[in-house]
């Protein structure tokens, strides 16, 4: 079960294409950068992530403890890894699953819980990313 959303960030990626070595299928990196609110801070968000398209057209990506949250209070590394899609705009539709880290007591509710999050992008790169704790 989902609890409420905690955090809501609006991104702006680039992506370029990688070696994926499997398949014969694409893979891409792609960098993110934006700010929005996590846990009621104003928050800044920057992150690499990689992502392999699967035989079935789906894709895989993971941020491996590559994404940083910055605010006044405090910051906090995070990973991630989820399964994605593209959608007819051109973007893609990823979901999957969020954990932190962090030595900020403001920003000390992130540890030791696993959130669910929603990312979707456009065309151009825009992209919003939401996070639910799992309870």
């Amino acid at each position: 079960m989902l609890g409420e959303k905690v955090g809501s960030m609006t991104l702006k990626e680039t992506s370029k294409p990688i070696d994926s070595g499997k398949y014969g299928l694409p893979a891409m990196e792609t960098h993110n950068v934006g700010g929005g609110k996590l846990l009621g801070y104003d928050v800044m968000s920057q992150a690499t992530f990689t992502a392999e398209m699967r035989p079935d057209g789906s894709w895989i990506g993971e941020c491996p403890n590559s994404g940083i949250i910055f605010c006044s209070e405090g910051v906090a590394t995070y990973k991630c890894n989820g399964v994605g899609n593209m959608k007819e705009n051109g973007g893609v539709a990823f979901r999957g699953g969020a954990s932190f880290e962090t030595t900020s007591e403001a920003l000390s509710e992130l540890n030791g819980k696993y959130y669910m999050f929603t990312y979707d992008s456009d065309a151009e790169g825009n992209a919003e990313w939401n996070l639910y704790p799992c309870k």
